[in-house]
């Protein structure tokens, strides 16, 4: 079954968060150190305590700076403070400069790709903000070395974790202003905004700033959906303690790993629609050839009532997401519709074969749908059948029949 990670965070998420949390679910911090191999050595130690918040046990994730590290006293932990608190505000470390801190650890390949492109990320979206080129950018917001440390240990414990999907919860924001190298902003900071597009968000209490710059960019990076805990066999619950402690709200991020209870056989796709009421409908035909060859899932087409009580046609396309800008480029070029509305879903499928059976009537493809190792349907393929038919001058049902009667007694 489907290794899960869900990520509960209702009291927002940040970069150390999320490593005391995978520590709490037994991430190994020797492990971590080796990962981190010369950036620990080279910036501070790295190290994990038992804490409370608002009475809830959790693991809190530090990092300790040497004072040749930049900073100008010791250390304090950011968590749930904006990222450059408790640094040195002159010490800002260029998307260069980062990229050569992570090949200095010793993640695998793929993991310093990731982690480079995870900084990439975060310098795209202060660029935008401040409107000047990504080399020109400085990450004074999220460039501190606890955030190199956060990012790339991340990236080492969630392959770790090795979870088959990541859920996250809506994220609770927090609420009041934060101190930005700019100035004040209102909850949320501009890049934890920019970061945070598309994703589903609340404001909330306390009022202080709950996601950080890092933490928007982890959870989008990993997660696949935002939503309610999804049904799971529950095997393990770890807790990542943020730096500040509420009285009656745990400042905790919760993983929830578990089995999912349903097949792993889901994936996500989307689904496109649009009512047309002034097409030659000649042009249904072709639009729905073109469609299936340009990757739709499957197209179908709907008799609906519209405005002005005229009769209409609903197209409904199912297709993967990475190939949604494609196909409604051809409904808008193929059609006379002027929008095409779309919406992201999740379907379960059941592991599918095609097997070929000896038949009275000569070889068949038979589709075998199962789950679990279960047959729940066998189908006969309809050319197949047709074809037989033909040349015996047989009706179809008739071959169809056959067609299941050679697999049942292939099956006993």
């Amino acid at each position: 079954m489907a290794r899960v990670a869900y990520f509960d965070c209702f009291s927002g998420i940040s970069g150390d968060m999320v490593l005391g949390a995978l520590v709490d679910l037994g991430l190994p911090l020797d492990d971590l150190r080796e990962a981190l191999g010369s950036l620990a050595i080279e910036y501070g130690a790295v190290v994990a305590d038992r804490v409370l918040r608002a009475g809830v046990s959790a693991t809190k994730f530090r990092v300790h700076q040497h004072a040749a590290a930049g900073a100008h006293h010791q250390h304090a932990p950011h968590a749930h403070a904006h990222h450059h608190q408790g640094h040195d505000h002159d010490h800002h470390h260029s998307l260069a400069e980062i990229r050569a801190a992570i090949d200095r650890s010793a993640l695998s390949r793929e993991g310093k790709d990731r982690a480079t492109r995870l900084f990439y990320r975060l310098g795209e979206a202060e660029a935008a903000i401040h409107h000047v080129p990504i080399e020109r950018v400085h990450l004074h917001e999220v460039g501190a070395i606890d955030s190199i440390i956060d990012i790339v240990g991340a990236v080492h414990g969630m392959e770790w974790l090795a979870a088959n999907q990541v859920v996250a919860s809506p994220l609770n924001l927090g609420g009041g202003t934060v101190e930005c190298a700019h100035g004040t902003f209102p909850v949320p900071a501009p890049a934890t905004a920019r970061l945070l597009q598309g994703v589903p968000v609340y404001g909330g209490t306390p009022a202080t700033e709950l996601v950080t710059p890092t933490g928007a960019l982890l959870v989008t990076e990993y997660a696949s959906a935002f939503t309610a805990l999804p049904p799971l066999r529950v095997r393990a619950i770890g807790y990542g303690a943020g730096d500040k402690d509420f009285t009656r709200h745990p400042n905790v991020l919760r993983i929830v790993v578990g089995e999912a209870e349903t097949p792993a056989s889901t994936e996500e796709i989307v689904v496109l629609e649009c009512e047309i009421d002034d097409m030659n409908p000649q042009l249904f035909g072709p639009l729905m050839d073109r469609l299936h060859g340009s990757g739709a899932l499957d197209v179908f087409y709907s008799p609906v009532q519209m405005k002005k009580n005229r009769p209409g046609t609903l197209v409904t396309v199912i297709a993967r997401p990475d190939d949604r800008q494609r196909l409604s480029t051809i409904m808008f070029s193929e059609t006379t519709t002027i929008g095409v509305r779309y919406r992201e879903m999740r379907r379960e499928r059941l592991e599918r074969e095609v097997r070929t059976i000896a038949t009275a009537v000569g070889p068949i493809r038979v589709k075998i749908a199962s789950r679990d190792g279960t047959v729940l349907n066998a189908s006969p393929e309809f050319e197949d059948c047709a074809r037989a038919a033909a040349e015996r001058g047989l009706p179809i049902k008739d071959v169809q029949a056959l067609v299941i009667k050679a697999w049942l007694d292939s099956q006993s």
